[in-house]
């Protein structure tokens, strides 16, 4: 199966869709990885100023392509000789956080293990409230591989990050968004056009401005507060020359503060 059938991309207007149709559960490995983060360049080559990625298939993602581990198994190391000439699992979910385009996960049937994954990469995670998440890598003698504990543990804490891994249940959409675990649970009927108003909403802001967002607290983090504060005039640089700036300030200017609005070009 060619790259070009794993994944598609949409355009509409400065929102890129990317559409996983790996059949037949989107199982995530290198074939997978190399798609999506090809999709993604093309994203960037177009001047998306924020990207969905969603599935096309029934189920978002369920999970890793286990011929992977098999292969692991056999040669009895972490990291097969095939796959140290790829992108790792951990560089994948690093270069999907400092994207400097906002990505949203558009998340409905199961998403579990590598899927979840795929999604904590992303800035926003939206759920149908009828998906089933969890990480259940331990039913297979595993825990989650690609980064998927440390950044649960980011978002909900310890204890519960520890269940999540440890005892591998599905958790339904609304219970994880109660935890923090996922931005937002809305009816499966509804989960298209919900997506594409959280997508226009990043789409419509200060692009440079939310990259480097995204960079701050991903330093934040990953290395503590002090370390995001000696980075702040390094990463916000690039606002001070930007369109986006002028125009939001034009628009305060003209507007005042109770109705000045951003809206990206």
């Amino acid at each position: 199966m060619s790259e070009e059938a794993l994944v598609t991309r949409e355009q509409r207007g400065n929102i890129s869709i990317i559409t996983m149709v790996y059949r037949p559960y989107n199982l995530l490995g290198p074939k997978l990885i190399n798609a999506i983060v090809g999709q993604i360049e093309e994203a960037q080559k177009a001047g998306s100023r924020a990207i969905v990625i969603r599935s096309g298939l029934r189920h978002f993602s369920a999970g890793a392509d286990l011929d992977i581990f098999d292969k692991r198994v056999a040669e009895g190391t972490a990291t097969s000789a095939s796959e140290n000439r790829r992108m790792s699992g951990v560089e994948f979910l690093r270069f999907m956080e400092l994207l400097p385009i906002p990505l949203i996960a558009s998340v409905h049937g199961v998403c579990l293990g590598g899927g979840l994954e795929l999604a904590l990469c992303c800035d926003y995670i939206i759920a149908a409230s009828s998906a089933k998440i969890g990480s259940v890598e331990a039913t297979l003698g595993l825990h989650p591989l690609l980064g998927g504990i440390q950044r649960q543990v980011q978002r909900i804490g310890t204890l519960r990050a520890k269940e999540m891994s440890m005892l591998a249940r599905r958790y339904d959409a609304p219970t994880l968004e109660k935890w923090g675990l996922i931005n937002l649970t809305v009816p499966e009927e509804s989960l298209e056009k919900a997506t594409m108003a959280i997508a226009e909403e990043f789409a419509q802001g200060p692009t440079l401005a939310h990259a480097a967002t995204k960079e701050l607290a991903h330093i934040a983090a990953n290395e503590g507060v002090a370390a995001a504060d000696e980075a702040m005039v390094r990463v916000q640089t690039p606002i001070w020359a930007s369109e986006d700036l002028k125009t939001g300030l034009a628009s305060f200017r003209k507007n005042g503060p109770g109705l000045a609005k951003f809206a990206g070009r």
